[in-house]
């Protein structure tokens, strides 16, 4: 989606050149005065303004605060032809993002805009968040609301404004990914990023380059320094996914990293000191996944001096129905439709399924059903889940769990659906694709 741009300045010509610069990229409104700005005020909020200091009716100033005021998130970048230092410390008082001097150039005002976007969303993200866990603690329509998740968040609210390093465990799909937004958004590091990475997702032969980042010649194609993600990551939070998927050697070089605070680039001959929180996440078992070799317990020690521990949706069914009345408004609302809610059967169909996928599958089903449905409700019929129970294949011994039954009897059922198309079964099951085949090997599924 692109992002919105209003161009505040009286100058016909500078307003034209502005939008053949930036349009292909951004959908461009367009202000000639004060006045005409109170006007879009009035509005939905854009992106970011691009307001000039000097206009015929108005001081820009003066109306950056009434932009603000307006709309909160928007970020204003200054841009005027009679800089001053006093003026640029006077716009940033009142709530500018940037100031630009005229004439500009046009590569710094996209990279400025770019950064601006990118604040802006990040400031979406995290009122979202904020929202979200208040609402999980006990708002007037929560959410969670079973316990379990309760005593989580509890346990979030108490430890996010530290800088301790924490490792969140649970089952693909559960929300691990989620619970470590929510700790960077609560913490004192949200004015900056949080990077995301995937470990399990990097070819072992890139891993160290890119959380350590690289030298020039360090290795074959490598052609320039890098910057790792360490470093990308610095002064906000850097989230670890499945980390009991990352080598075992690179883990001894990440331990040292966490014991020093120092990073040494691949192919380098000097560390640089890093400052960056770190989150951690495995679906594994932690204790399964030290004693296969997956996980260093020396590392394990180091990143979990606080654990949080996220219960499968299956074990939390007081869950199931508000999650699913939450997206049920976020997707409707996104495909313009009305819809009321979820039929009695509707409802027992969800509350009585298993969840192999989690949270995720259940996001992903409701989504579905939205565009699906018909009528004023989602129907029992609008949903692809169904009320299979675990039946054991004859003459197999399975040694299955009745809940582990109940999971692959529901992988089964959707690689039927899916004609075998594993990538789009992992979707629907709102798991990975590398999860998927996991369990396939581990139940015996034949493909």
């Amino acid at each position: 989606m692109k992002g919105k741009i209003l161009i505040v300045d009286d100058e016909p010509q500078l307003r034209q050149l502005l939008k053949t610069i930036l349009e292909p990229d951004y959908n461009i409104a367009e202000a000639e005065n004060g006045a005409a700005l109170q006007k879009c005020l009035l509005g939905d909020p854009v992106d970011v303004v691009l307001l000039d200091l000097k206009l015929p009716d108005a001081n820009g100033l003066d109306l950056l605060p009434q932009i603000k005021k307006a709309w909160p998130d928007s970020e204003v970048i200054v841009l005027t032809g009679e800089a001053t230092f006093e003026a640029a410390v006077q716009a940033t008082k009142r709530g500018a993002y940037h100031f630009i001097n005229k004439p500009f150039d046009p590569q710094v005002l996209e990279v400025t805009l770019e950064r601006a976007i990118e604040n802006r969303q990040q400031k979406e993200e995290n009122n979202s968040l904020r929202r979200a866990l208040s609402t999980m603690s006990g708002g007037s329509a929560p959410v969670f609301q079973s316990a379990s998740i309760q005593t989580v968040v509890r346990t979030i609210e108490r430890v996010a404004p530290s800088d301790v390093t924490l490792l969140i465990t649970g089952e693909s799909g559960s929300g691990k990914e989620v619970i470590a937004d929510l700790i960077h958004s609560l913490s004192s590091r949200a004015k900056n990023r949080i990077i995301k990475v995937n470990c399990a997702a990097l070819p072992r032969e890139l891993i160290e380059s890119e959380l350590f980042g690289s030298k020039k010649g360090a290795f074959t194609g490598s052609n320039s320094d890098r910057d790792g993600l360490f470093r990308q990551a610095e002064g906000g939070t850097l989230f670890l996914d499945e980390i009991s998927e990352m080598p075992i050697d690179t883990q001894s070089k990440l331990l040292r990293v966490l014991q020093d605070q120092e990073v040494r680039p691949v192919g380098g001959t000097t560390s640089y000191k890093t400052n960056c929180r770190i989150i951690a996440a495995t679906n594994r078992k932690p204790e399964e996944a030290i004693k296969d070799g997956k996980l260093r317990e020396d590392l394990f020690y180091r990143i979990s001096a606080i654990s949080l521990y996220l219960p499968p949706l299956r074990e939390r069914r007081d869950d199931i129905i508000p999650l699913a009345n939450s997206f049920l408004r976020r997707y409707a609302a996104q495909a313009n439709r009305t819809l009321r809610g979820f039929t009695p059967q509707a409802i027992e169909r969800l509350t009585s399924f298993e969840w192999p996928g989690n949270v995720r599958q259940l996001q992903n089903e409701i989504q579905r059903a939205v565009l699906l449905s018909e009528g004023p409700e989602v129907n029992v019929t609008d949903l692809s889940i169904s009320d299979i129970k675990f039946i054991p294949t004859e003459g197999h011994d399975t040694g299955f769990t009745l809940l582990e039954g109940v999971e692959r009897n529901a992988i089964i059922q959707m690689l039927k659906e899916t004609n075998g198309n594993k990538l789009e079964t992992a979707k629907r099951l709102g798991i990975g694709r590398q999860t998927l085949y996991n369990k396939i090997k581990a139940y015996g599924i034949e493909t």
